[in-house]
C-alpha cells in the first residue's frame, strides 16, 4: 500500500476509521484545520493528541521553507492567473479563496515531499493546485469504496 495522507476524510470517513492505516501520514495543516473546527474542548484535546502521536512516529508532516516558498509562488500565480510550468494560463483566483488555498497548497507540497497519495473529498481545489505541484490525488469515496 503506498504512503497515504488523510485530509478532511478523517471527518467524512470517521465510521470506517476505526484504525488510521498503518502506512499513513497526517498534515500538521489538516490537524490545525480540524483543531479550528472542534466543538469542545474533548475533541481539541483529541486531535492535538492525534498530531503528536504520528510526530512521535515520524508521520507527521510539517512544511519546511520551501514548501512555503513554493506555496507562495502557486497562489501569486493562481491570484493573477499566469500560466503553470504544467498547463496553461489557470482560472484567475478570488481573493477571499486564498487562505483555503494557501493550506491546500501546503498539504498538498508536504504530501509530495513524502512521496504520498493524497486522500481527500476537496478534488477540485487539489486539481487546482497540481498544476503547481504534481500530488497524487485520490478521492475519499474512491479509496473507502463508498
Amino acid at each position: 500500500m503506498p504512503r497515504i495522507t488523510l485530509t478532511s476524510v478523517f471527518i467524512s470517513y470517521r465510521a470506517k476509521l476505526k484504525a488510521i492505516p498503518e502506512s499513513s501520514f497526517v498534515s500538521i495543516v489538516v490537524i490545525q484545520e480540524l483543531m479550528a473546527g472542534a466543538r469542545d474542548n474533548s475533541e481539541l484535546k483529541s486531535w492535538e493528541a492525534t498530531a503528536k502521536g504520528f510526530e512521535r512516529i515520524g508521520r507527521l508532516l510539517v512544511p519546511t521553507s520551501e514548501d512555503w516558498l513554493l506555496a507562495g509562488r502557486a497562489l501569486n500565480s493562481l491570484l493573477r492567473g499566469l500560466k503553470s510550468k504544467r498547463s496553461g494560463n489557470t482560472l484567475k483566483l478570488h481573493p477571499e479563496e486564498k487562505q483555503r488555498i494557501i493550506r491546500d497548497v501546503l498539504i498538498a507540497r508536504t504530501v509530495r515531499r513524502a512521496g504520498g497519495l493524497l486522500i481527500t473529498n476537496n478534488i477540485s481545489d487539489f486539481k487546482r493546485i497540481k498544476n503547481f505541484c504534481n500530488v497524487n490525488i485520490q478521492s475519499g469515496s474512491q479509496f473507502f469504496g463508498s
